[in-house]
């Protein structure tokens, strides 16, 4: 999103993550602008059950939590890290001054923000109206059409089953019922275990 040597020099920090280390917690005041720069972050609620809902996979150069910075309100959702990551941290007041003075960034916010509802509006209407292949092939088209969590060069999906059941609502079981299905139909391949889009 911002180049780092930029937020480097607004004051910006690094900090080393381990798999299973949770950055911040849904509910929890907002500190700072975050932005990936290695390994992945899944961004996540619990429900009353337990049950995880992944809301999405970070990817390196993406930011992640950063409604609360805009509406001053508490996060979301829950960040963890997936690997072993290394984010750039950088305090709000310095990234609230640092958009006030470069307007394309702050632009650029804003089409990322307006990216993001338009996705969770298409993603909203397909776990309440479809199947579980509609409800499947929604959440592929959009990682293929925003080029996440999809190989570029060889069109591997990059998740496993279990993370698309938390992000579609279906048990990991219809997942790979349904992948298969789809396999069948051609829609995608599945080759030794691995998912191409």
């Amino acid at each position: 999103m911002i180049d780092i040597d930029l937020l480097l020099a607004w004051g910006a920090t690094y900090k080393k993550l381990d798999p299973g280390e949770i950055i911040f917690k849904e509910g929890s005041s907002c500190q700072f602008y975050m932005q990936l720069v290695s390994g992945s972050v899944k961004w996540f609620n619990i429900d009353e059950d337990g049950k995880e809902f992944i809301q999405t996979m970070i990817e390196p150069g993406e930011c992640f939590g950063e409604i609360p910075l805009f509406d001053g309100g508490t996060y979301a959702a829950t960040a963890v890290a997936d690997d072993p990551c290394i984010i750039i941290r950088l305090s709000k007041p310095h990234f609230l001054q640092l958009i006030k003075e470069n307007p394309e960034i702050h632009f650029g916010f804003t089409k990322l923000l307006a990216k993001r509802v338009r996705f969770k509006f298409v993603l909203l209407k397909s776990l309440a109206l479809q199947t579980p292949e509609a409800r499947i092939s929604t959440l592929l088209t959009h990682l293929k059409k925003e080029n996440k969590n999809i190989c570029s060069e060889c069109n591997q999906l990059n998740l496993t089953r279990q993370q698309i059941a938390d992000m579609t609502g279906l048990r990991v079981e219809t997942v790979i019922r349904t992948m298969r299905n789809m396999h069948e139909k051609g829609i995608l391949i599945i080759e030794k275990g691995k998912v191409y889009c």
